[in-house]
């Protein structure tokens, strides 16, 4: 009997709706708070001409005070550092060369941390767009929540045609793994914490005593590391939902994409998982096998007409429809969700086969560290 099969995946579409309608905990649970500790901005940049006008101009038009904004141009070659000097309100600092044995974004951000002078640290990457109340509603939560570090999560801008065919089937393998936000706020299982390094708001006291990003300078995925050391530290952790609040564009073509997804994912999956050598050295050449559970029963369809493999499609069309709608990505994409998932698959695998010997990211090739 193959009855199981579409029955599995009816479930996982009423779960997966159900999880969209429900994310918790959200930003908007919090009100505005306008005043308070001073807040230092620091935006690590390198080659982010397109995107960190836009971002700062969203930073600046915040409703909280006070607040200062320093931007660390990581010695870029595309008038970055131009952009920036031209706009008021900011301070620029001109990146050092890149020491032996750090990744270029935590080099940035301890350098700007070192001219910052605010009593809470707020990281942000320069592809984001903020709304006004993002700063006072996320220092409102630190506050409420008497947490050490807060970190929100976006909503992602999909223009081309691959970021929306691809990039909503890496949310969701994320999500999977990820699951209900609500589980790992104020975790104690190290290799549950996460974090995204998009918006990371904490404490200064806090931030020194897990040693700042210098304590995770060779790592890939910052953010995670970070996020796990503070948990290393008895310190809580608390991330939210703000869609709304938030905008991100992380890639804007295929290669993009794959450049980027091959950085995160070798490096990245095994520090989610337990600590156990043999799990963590096999845990990123596995990854890519979900994705059968969307390529196979179409094939099986189109190959063998059985009414499992048929049912079983419409159901994971349905799944994919609620995931477009979902993102805000044109609901015909779904139609063509087979290939999303085979591309992500590819991804995946080039991930585990490249990504953990060699990191090519801003034109800079790194080791990642064992």
């Amino acid at each position: 009997m193959t009855w199981w099969i579409p029955a599995a995946y009816a479930l996982f579409l009423a779960l997966l709706v159900y999880r969209y309608a429900t994310r918790r905990p959200r930003l908007a649970d919090w009100p505005p708070q306008t005043s308070g500790a001073l807040v230092s901005v620091i935006v690590p940049a390198r080659n982010e001409a397109v995107n960190i006008e836009a971002c700062i101009r969203s930073i600046l038009a915040t409703l909280y005070g006070p607040l200062e904004l320093i931007v660390v141009d990581d010695r870029s070659t595309d008038g970055t550092a131009a952009i920036v000097e031209r706009l008021a309100a900011v301070r620029l600092v001109r990146g050092a060369e890149l020491p032996p044995g750090w990744f270029g974004k935590q080099w940035a951000l301890v350098q700007g941390y070192r001219q910052a002078r605010g009593e809470l640290l707020l990281f942000v990457d320069a592809d984001t767009r903020h709304h006004p109340e993002l700063i006072p509603r996320a220092v409102r939560a630190l506050t409420a929540e008497r947490v050490a570090l807060v970190s929100v999560v976006s909503r992602q801008e999909m223009v081309t045609f691959w970021e929306r065919l691809v990039q909503p089937h890496v949310f969701v393998a994320l999500a999977a793994r990820v699951g209900d936000l609500r589980r790992i706020n104020r975790t104690r299982v190290e290799w549950d914490a996460i974090a995204n390094g998009q918006f990371i708001l904490t404490t200064r006291s806090a931030y020194e005593t897990v040693g700042t990003h210098e304590a995770v300078r060779e790592s890939v995925v910052e953010d995670l590391a970070l996020a796990q050391a503070y948990v290393r530290h008895h310190l809580d952790i608390f991330l939210t939902h703000g869609e709304q609040y938030m905008v991100t564009r992380m890639y804007r073509s295929l290669a993009g994409i794959v450049e980027g997804w091959t950085k995160n994912l070798a490096t990245g999956v095994p520090l989610a998982f337990p600590p156990i050598p043999l799990v963590r050295r096999v845990a990123p050449y596995l990854m890519w096998l979900p994705a059968l559970l969307w390529v196979l029963p179409p094939m099986a369809w189109a190959a063998f007409s059985w009414w499992w493999a048929a049912v079983t499609t419409l159901i994971s069309l349905g799944i994919w429809v609620a995931v477009y709608w979902a993102e805000g990505a044109p609901l015909w994409y779904a139609l063509l969700y087979p290939v999303g998932a085979g591309v992500v698959a590819w991804i995946m695998i080039r991930s585990a086969v490249r990504g953990s010997v060699k990191i090519e990211w801003r034109g800079r090739t790194y080791t990642p560290q064992a």
